[in-house]
């Protein structure tokens, strides 16, 4: 009887630990699906609004250009992929012919523990003549869905254009084509985007959480 009862007890016991690890497996993929379903910048929808702070601590308002093609860069400067764009110079040489055309270009710095004063050290460092913003916590990189370091997206008039990969050439062996140049000289020829989205490459966004 005694045997039967130890019996007994050792499969509740088993059955509340699979019980337990049921519920642990469901909330992880809960707290997966719900990550997975955060962003909310869909292609040929509006973009997500948002305020950030440049590396001078200025607020940057996406509302503000609501008329305007805008490109967001996801940037760290601890990313090799990162690197070795703006180590050629490439990165900032595309920025300026874009903003040369009345484009607006923003970099997005998502990375955890990153501040303005590490965003202004790094634009001064790297010649980087435009707004780092910084988004330390997150937000505004789950929002968008940001993967990569160099992520790109490119905005029509407030309505997602682009999302992808900045170039064809994710191992540095040189590119044939420029995703953002082709999407913004699409759409300042009137015409629609021929590649709205593109498999981004690079780091993964150190993120917070």
């Amino acid at each position: 009887m005694q045997k039967s009862v130890f019996s007994l007890a050792a499969v509740v016991m088993m059955a509340g630990l699979v019980t337990l690890a049921f519920a642990g497996d469901k909330q992880a993929k809960d707290s997966k699906d719900k990550h997975d379903h955060a962003a909310t910048a869909v292609v040929g929808q509006p973009a997500p609004l948002f305020s950030l702070q440049d590396q001078n601590g200025k607020t940057v308002n996406l509302a503000d250009y609501h008329d305007k093609i805008v490109v967001l860069e996801w940037f760290n400067e601890d990313c090799p992929v990162c690197a070795r764009h703006y180590a050629s110079g490439a990165m900032q040489k595309l920025a300026k012919e874009m903003t040369d055309k009345g484009v607006v270009w923003l970099a997005v710095n998502s990375t955890k523990n990153k501040t303005n004063e590490t965003n202004k050290r790094i634009a001064g460092e790297w010649k980087m003549d435009f707004p780092i913003l910084n988004d330390a916590s997150g937000e505004v990189g789950h929002l968008y869905g940001a993967k990569t370091t160099p992520h790109m997206y490119v905005i029509n008039k407030g309505v997602l254009a682009y999302n992808g990969a900045i170039d064809n050439d994710p191992n540095g062996k040189g590119a044939t084509k420029n995703y953002v140049t082709q999407a913004v000289h699409e759409i300042m020829a009137g015409q629609s985007v021929s590649e709205p989205m593109t498999k981004p490459y690079g780091c993964s966004v150190k993120y917070a959480k």
